[in-house]
């Protein structure tokens, strides 16, 4: 279940990705229902789908 939890979430970020202000909630949401080991997972994907977004940039301060 927790896995699907994850996967769950990758999806919607993506989906939701167009809008740097939806993309900041969602994570924000991500980062609460998350376990731990998937929101460091979480962090590893979001580096490497971010990597040539720079308006999700800002969300990713939500990590640290």
């Amino acid at each position: 279940m927790a896995r699907a939890m994850y996967e769950y979430t990758k999806t919607v970020l993506k989906k939701v990705s167009f809008s740097s202000d939806l993309f900041c909630k969602e994570l924000e949401k991500a980062l609460t229902r998350l376990l731990p080991h998937e929101i460091k997972e979480l962090t590893i994907w979001l580096k490497e789908y971010t990597n040539n977004k720079p308006e999700l940039y800002a969300c990713m301060a939500l990590i640290k």
